[in-house]
């Protein structure tokens, strides 16, 4: 059974990005995310990102269906 709650370290592995990146994204609102326990560690229900990664491809299809619209 896959874990409910991804550190930020495991969003940093599935998505290939930084730390930093992976801390923005949560900080900025785009990649819902909780703070747990007393120092604030923060978690990312892996539906989120799942869904955070949906609306990705989704955002890219409609960029590349504008590119090529304009270009026709």
């Amino acid at each position: 059974m896959s874990p409910r709650f991804l550190t930020l370290e495991d969003v940093q592995e599935v998505l290939n990005i930084s730390s930093q990146q992976a801390y923005a994204l949560v900080r900025g609102g785009d990649l819902p995310a909780i703070q747990v326990g007393g120092r604030g560690v923060w978690r990312v229900e892996a539906d989120e990102l799942e869904k955070y990664i949906a609306r990705l491809y989704e955002e890219s299809r409609q960029r590349a269906s504008q590119t090529r619209s304009a270009q026709a």
